[in-house]
């Protein structure tokens, strides 16, 4: 079990990010073990199909995933901002110190010995720094073929996650933001507990504060593996069974013939309330452009929208329901 000690102002000081790199390492645990996640089973056959194509070393790329599924903590670093480019966090990793590098891949692999692709890792220093900028290269070449074609995609998803996570703060503060991210984590006077874990230390935060990253590639909790590393948590992003589904097609010509086919989408949608943010993800469209029909929807009094905390959500008005009644979508 870890568990994460933190204050009155570590819980002021909790923030989200997204982070393209952690989504990058997470998804090599789903490449290695299709088990992990059936929903991903389509993406991972399409990402060995195209790595198969290409001269890549797929032995060193699949070596940082350890028996264990744990991950090194360098390839990891913990964003400074809400959004890093996965170019400025690739830069952060490379100009991680060869010590450091040679560190967590053993502590990585403990206690199993380290698979041939990393023996370079044992080296002096020279060696570990040309096997650290090695991995990066081949981390790159990997995000342009498996993430970056759906990143759009599935930023949507975990932004969506994150304004739901930051109503549950508003409402019920620390208890229910933790309540449902996953069965392993527990909040219990003032310790976030995280069972199951390979790891067993207790952190105490300190007035560091803790990140959270939702992820549509992690299967569960997951902490850094040193207890020296910054407190941070990428968890599972509520919404990641949407990441595959096709568009919303509304199956009444006549509604679309009124609405046009955008806002007779968004009107199927919103059975439910749901955020701006939300409804564009599950369109594939940008919030700007969800926010422009929305505007018309309320204007016309087909939707409602009320304030919940820090976000906006919208619900079909009665009028909608009668112009979109319940069972008219598939």
């Amino acid at each position: 079990m870890i568990s994460f000690e933190l204050g009155v102002e570590d819980l002021a000081d909790t923030r989200f990010a997204v982070s393209p790199m952690h989504e990058t390492l997470m998804s090599l645990r789903v490449l290695q073990d299709p088990g992990l996640s059936a929903l991903h089973l389509p993406w991972r056959r399409s990402v060995l199909a195209r790595l198969g194509g290409e001269d890549f070393d797929a032995d060193l790329l699949m070596s940082l995933v350890a028996r264990r599924r744990t991950l090194p903590d360098f390839l990891t670093p913990n964003p400074t901002e809400f959004e890093p480019a996965f170019a400025t966090e690739l830069a952060t990793v490379r100009g991680t110190s060869p010590a450091r590098v040679r560190h967590d891949l053993l502590l990585t692999h403990a206690p199993d010995p380290l698979p041939p692709a990393l023996y370079e890792a044992t080296g002096d220093d020279t060696r570990v720094a040309v096997l650290r900028d090695t991995i990066c290269d081949l981390l790159r070449r990997y995000w342009e073929l498996a993430l970056e074609p759906i990143w759009p995609q599935a930023r949507l998803v975990v932004e969506a996650d994150m304004t739901y996570r930051a109503r549950q703060l508003a409402v019920g503060g620390a208890r229910l933001l933790f309540a449902d991210m996953h069965p392993n984590l527990r909040w219990h006077n003032g310790v976030l507990y995280i069972d199951r874990m390979i790891s067993r230390h207790r952190v105490a935060v300190a007035g560091r504060g803790l990140l959270l990253m939702p992820s549509v590639f992690a299967h569960k909790p997951a902490p850094p593996l040193s207890a020296d590393e910054a407190p941070s948590l990428v968890y599972p992003s509520r919404g990641t069974a949407t990441l595959w589904a096709p568009e919303p097609v509304p199956t009444t010509p006549a509604l679309v013939s009124l609405l046009g086919a955008p806002r007779a989408k968004i009107l199927a949608l919103l059975e439910e309330p749901l955020p701006t943010v939300e409804l564009a993800r599950r369109l594939g469209v940008t919030p700007s452009a969800v926010s422009q029909h929305l505007q018309v929807l309320h204007a016309t009094g087909l939707v409602t929208r009320a304030r919940a905390g820090r976000q906006v959500l919208y619900r079909r008005s009665r009028l909608g329901n009668q112009l979109a009644p319940r069972g008219s979508w598939q």
